[in-house]
């Protein structure tokens, strides 16, 4: 029989300000590397960006979800 493998789910979140966009995204990018690196996960399942909104529509988050193997 082959080993049992588990997998494990991380969630990130940001805010996101207008005209500053691409330095949060840059800092969630770090974010999520720094604990793939510092948790040595070997493998990634996948990585799935949601945003949240307001009352008004308007997106005011990200979230991202990475699933990686334990």
């Amino acid at each position: 029989m082959g080993e049992k493998k588990g997998y494990k789910v991380k969630t990130f979140t940001t805010e996101l300000k207008i005209f500053q966009t691409i330095r949060e995204l840059e800092v969630l990018d770090d974010k999520v590397n720094r604990f793939i690196a510092g948790n040595k996960v070997k493998k990634i399942v996948s990585v799935s960006d949601t945003t949240t909104t307001d009352n008004t529509g308007a997106t005011i988050g990200l979230i991202r979800v990475l699933s990686y193997e334990a």
